[in-house]
């Protein structure tokens, strides 16, 4: 997820204002909707893509993290990008060609098809998303860019209530017969409007200081993601076989070599994709850490929680949507709250934060441990509880623990943290599906029922969960007690 760290600083770029401020605002906010609704909205519509396209297990995994992934592995160079070759030019290449990948996304006759096209879409993202708040920063005077930036609060909160409900709508209502593509489909109108309009109204900007691209860093960082998320998803469907470790074990190298080339292009006075000087920045490295457990914790648990509805308990893509509202209702109640306190109690909002989440997945363990079929209302209980904890630590953990990093370093440092968020989803998603479908796979084995053996294995994940979580409170010790006070 995009920060308002992640573009580069202001230029001297024209200020537009007033009508055409708010279309332009619109048009990124909008394609901002679209890709976040993206994120979620396939967690509700996995268990049909499953049965229609009879994609395995780890197949749906990778319709999940391989989009997270791809996503994450290029918002540092398409943040770059717009920075060399204009915001506006970036920003419409990339919601072309998302727009391009949703229709094959749509059009995918096979799992492999919709894997390799959900990359696209994810690397797509990768070029549009950073350079939403890179117009932003660079069109719209101070007080208006303030306002543009409670927007986006306000957009994330629509989009996290948007998602499952949407998808659950298009894929039980069956629009024209299309089933879970209409999912997809729905982006096609979102692109279209966004790229006329901002064919128009978009100022174009690039910044005063353009940093070379640094494509060995970069290709470097996907490998070594790539070697660990493979093994760690397809790992179980090929019987962890011995060559899936040494992958593994072979991305120590390659991560390794990325940050001796880090250091290297670093002491040539040029910006690697990452400095691995910020190591030694004490609240950056426990950030990195704490973002990797609670982004990983958060994105696999709406995937696994889908499933457990759907496959467990027989419910409907629409039901599913409605059940997950509490959760995002929570969030908005927060939300607010952790963004205006922010800078003055932002280290605690975010133990606060953090330690909500873990006890919201003690209560659903209970609930998930007293009954294989448990009623909305106690699953909302937990639910409600959780998006109080998302709503407190999402909005300001970036700001809070780039408060520790130098000024020169906040637009790189951003930048990887908002990578890190992806890669953790991802990981999230490799590591407790795997437990996830290991312990649904055994139960059904032991001549368990359906319905009792996906809710041993969703509960299986849960003290991972919790475990994530507290580790990330205390991680998050070592944060600024206080977060960035400004956007600008």
């Amino acid at each position: 997820m995009a920060s308002p760290h992640t573009a580069s600083p202001p230029d001297s770029s024209m200020i537009t204002s007033g009508r055409v401020a708010l279309i332009a605002v619109a048009v990124v906010l909008l394609a901002d909707f679209m890709e976040l609704l993206d994120a979620t909205i396939v967690s509700v519509a996995a268990p049909e893509i499953m049965r229609e396209l009879g994609a395995s297990e780890s197949a749906i995994q990778w319709t999940v993290a391989g989009y997270t992934l791809a996503m994450g592995a290029v918002l540092i160079t398409g943040g770059r990008l717009g920075d060399q070759f204009g915001r506006r030019r970036v920003f419409l290449g990339g919601l072309s060609g998302f727009g391009v990948a949703s229709v094959l996304c749509a059009l995918a006759p096979s799992p492999e098809a919709l894997i390799a096209t959900r990359v696209l879409q994810g690397l797509a993202g990768g070029l549009m998303v950073p350079q939403v708040f890179g117009i932003i920063r660079s069109s719209l005077r101070p007080a208006a860019r303030a306002k543009a930036f409670g927007a986006y609060g306000a957009v994330l909160s629509l989009a996290s209530v948007a998602g499952p409900l949407l998808g659950g709508f298009l894929v039980d209502a069956d629009l024209f017969g299309l089933g879970w593509r209409a999912i997809f489909w729905v982006n096609i109108p979102i692109a279209i409007a966004g790229l006329i309009l901002g064919a128009r109204y978009l100022p174009e900007s690039q910044a005063e200081e353009k940093p070379r691209l640094d494509v060995p860093g970069a290709v470097l960082g996907a490998v070594t993601s790539v070697l660990v998320l493979l093994p760690l998803v397809q790992g179980r469907e090929w019987g962890w076989p011995w060559w899936g470790y040494a992958m593994m074990a072979s991305s120590l190298l390659t991560g390794g070599l990325f940050l001796l080339w880090g250091r290297r292009v670093s002491s040539r006075g040029e910006q690697p994709v990452f400095d691995p000087a910020l190591l030694r920045v004490r609240s950056f490295s426990g950030g990195l850490a704490a973002s990797l457990l609670f982004f990983g914790a958060v994105g696999s648990f709406f995937f696994l929680f889908s499933l457990y509805l759907q496959l467990g308990l027989g419910m409907s893509a629409w039901e599913t949507g409605l059940v997950i509202v509490p959760y995002a209702a929570g969030a908005i109640v927060t939300s607010g709250i952790g963004v205006q306190f922010a800078g003055r109690a932002g280290r605690a909002l975010l133990i606060g934060g953090a330690l909500v989440l873990a006890v919201s997945q003690v209560v659903l363990l209970v609930v998930v441990g007293a009954g294989a079929h448990p009623g909305y209302w106690l699953l909302a209980l937990p639910l409600f509880i959780g998006g109080l904890g998302l709503g407190l630590t999402a909005p300001s953990l970036v700001n809070v623990i780039l408060a520790g990093v130098p000024a020169r370093a906040a637009g790189s440092a951003g930048g990887v943290l908002t990578t890190v968020s992806q890669i953790g989803s991802a990981v999230g998603v490799a590591v407790l599906g795997g437990v996830f479908f290991a312990g649904v796979d055994g139960a059904l084995a032991a001549g368990t029922a359906v319905a009792d053996g996906f809710a041993q294995a969703f509960a299986a994940i849960l003290p991972w969960q919790i475990g994530f979580y507290v580790l990330a409170a205390v991680l998050m010790l070592l944060l600024p007690a206080r977060a960035a006070v400004s956007a600008d």
